[in-house]
């Protein structure tokens, strides 16, 4: 089991950058595929960008060119840096870990809490 723990959520204006991170617990993260979703008001939680467990990645087509997810496996931790952010890209922001690679969201098993990201136009 692992336990994870987003940060780094934010207000930042259109065209701006910001850089999230997702904390694990436990000694296995290496094991996991790790995955970022987001979810706006009123809408489904969607897939944004998934990393495995051997750094293949994998994107939504509208952040594709703007986000990049990264892992440190030493430090337990997944990243997303989100460059050129649009109003529409605002939403809760969740990671995610799974033991075999997907992008779907009801096929994680566990979740963070989520970290609000506001862009302004």
């Amino acid at each position: 089991q692992v336990q994870l723990v987003e940060s780094g959520g934010g207000l930042v204006q259109a065209g701006g950058s910001l850089r999230l991170s997702c904390a694990a617990s436990g000694r296995t993260f290496s094991s996991y595929n790790m995955g970022w979703f987001r979810q706006a008001p009123g809408k489904e939680r969607e897939f944004v960008a998934a990393i495995t467990k051997s750094a293949d990645r994998y994107y939504q087509d509208s952040v594709s060119g703007r986000f990049t997810i990264s892992r440190d496996n030493a430090k337990a931790t997944v990243y997303l840096q989100m460059n050129s952010l649009k109003p529409e890209d605002t939403a809760v922001y969740y990671c995610a870990a799974n033991y075999y690679a997907t992008t779907r969201v009801n096929e994680y098993d566990y979740w963070g809490q989520g970290t609000q990201v506001t862009v302004s136009s």
